[in-house]
């Protein structure tokens, strides 16, 4: 049988519907569509794809049951080493990852191994007589800090062997960057919500409004039994460009933009958290963050919304899929383009003026690429003479984010590098004895799958401390 050299199509709403509501963008495979797309795995003896997944999940063993109609089946292979499969087929970058390792990619285009992971995960999780096998406690405790991809992904290791875990989360819903940074769109909600409920029937408790370092301390949890502890408390602090005009009102950090999105529900029509609606909107970034925030504005009815990116296209960070889908729903991109200073409305001669304050512009740059800086992509230089302005009413950072130094500042010995990150071994095992990180905690932001592989490594290496 001839092989289809070009992946399924994953169906999507149009983008002219899609741009003004918050349902999820893609809308998944067909039994027949999967089926059909796991035919097309040449099923390799060396399996390079299982090489490229942080989290090593057997690629061709799960794709190898969907061809045979076993969809069950194939989700249990993937759970033996993923704790979040549904959440994984969506946002992992698959294309830069176990996709760019396909065998089959060399000619054709890749298996959509990412696609075939969503549908079994949604398939499985959409039947209510799945049950979950509780493992006899070990009579170990363990506690795991924040309830984002590594915390959640350490927490369902240990409990997988018998471990009492339980899970302290800053924010009121368990999630973390899931539910607070990633849009409905694109990730929704509930889909977190079910793999946390798998969690908690493996026996995980999660104390919800619990601050480690505010709450609770480091030594405190000790005190409280527990024998190891991992934290996995991402990178909330958002960064900024230190340029004039950034106090202004309309101005954001994309942390706090999707956040009270997001988390707060600031779309509704009566939210406890407004947010600046309609306008014209800019985004200063070009990562999927950004991408988040632009699309999640022209959602919440701004009438123009920019991203301005200091390098060009091909420099984009951005996940090529959610590039595609911003541009299909009319978002314009100002490439070689960056801030200068961002402009607000002054009146002093009527200091109660409401309009005072407000952001009302931003003055940009046009940029060039020069020769490759330290990251290896070419160093973005201004164009002398090139300022101009643009009309806007809010201003979105995503720039990226680091590290909340609080339980750094309230754990002795825990040493930290200079961007804040936390300094691990190679086995996850920071500068405190029983202390393990992982995640955007250690790295600063990165992937999803990235802070997964983190928290399965500390689990490993936590379970083979507590049993030296």
């Amino acid at each position: 049988m001839a092989i289809n050299p070009k992946k399924h199509e994953m169906p999507t709403q149009e983008p002219s519907v899609r741009a003004h509501n918050f349902n999820e963008v893609a809308l998944g495979y067909t039994e027949e569509i999967a089926v059909s797309e796991a035919q097309r795995c040449l099923n390799c003896k060396n399996q390079p794809c299982v090489a490229g997944c942080p989290v090593n999940i057997h690629i061709p063993e799960f794709i190898a049951q969907i061809k045979t109609g076993n969809f069950e089946e194939a989700y249990q292979i993937i759970s033996q080493t993923s704790s979040l499969p549904a959440v994984c087929g969506r946002v992992c970058p698959q294309e830069s990852q176990c996709e760019s390792k396909c065998t089959l990619g060399i000619k054709f285009e890749p298996v959509g191994i990412g696609r075939l992971e969503r549908f079994v995960a949604d398939l499985h999780n959409s039947r209510s007589d799945v049950t979950v096998n509780v493992p006899e406690s070990n009579g170990h405790k363990v506690a795991v800090v924040g309830s984002g991809p590594s915390g959640l992904t350490c927490a369902g290791d240990l409990a997988k062997k018998g471990y009492k875990i339980t899970i302290y989360e800053a924010l009121h819903t368990a999630g973390g960057v899931l539910v607070y940074g990633i849009p409905e769109f694109r990730l929704p909600k509930s889909i977190v919500a079910k793999e946390v409920e798998t969690l908690k029937q493996l026996g995980v408790d999660v104390e919800t409004n619990v601050i480690i370092g505010k709450t609770l301390t480091i030594d405190e949890l000790f005190d409280m039994g527990y024998e190891a502890v991992f934290v996995g408390s991402g990178a909330g602090l958002p960064n900024f460009m230190n340029i004039p005009g950034e106090s202004l009102k309309g101005v954001y950090s994309a942390n706090e933009f999707l956040t009270r999105s997001n988390l707060m529900k600031a779309y509704r029509n009566d939210p406890v958290t407004p947010i600046m609606k309609g306008g014209k909107v800019a985004v200063v970034g070009g990562g999927n963050v950004a991408m988040d925030a632009a699309r999640t504005a022209l959602r919440l009815g701004a009438e123009k919304v920019y991203i301005v990116y200091r390098r060009s296209l091909e420099e984009l960070p951005a996940r090529k899929e959610e590039v595609e889908h911003a541009m299909e729903e009319g978002i314009e991109f100002l490439l070689l383009h960056n801030p200068l200073e961002i402009l607000g409305y002054n009146n002093p001669d009527d200091p109660r003026d409401p309009k005072n304050g407000f952001v009302t512009g931003m003055k940009c740059i046009k940029m060039e690429l020069g020769e490759p800086d330290a990251s290896g992509r070419r160093r973005p230089i201004p164009v002398p003479g090139s300022e101009f302005e643009i009309d806007v009413d809010t201003v979105v950072m995503a720039i990226g984010t680091s590290p909340n130094p609080l339980i750094k500042n309230t754990t002795a010995g825990l040493e930290v590098n200079r961007k804040g990150g936390i300094i691990v071994n190679e086995d996850g095992l920071t500068t405190r004895k029983g202390v393990y990180a992982g995640g955007d905690a250690v790295t600063g932001a990165a992937t999803v799958i990235s802070a997964m592989g983190a928290g399965k490594l500390a689990a490993k290496s936590i379970d083979e401390y507590l049993n030296a």
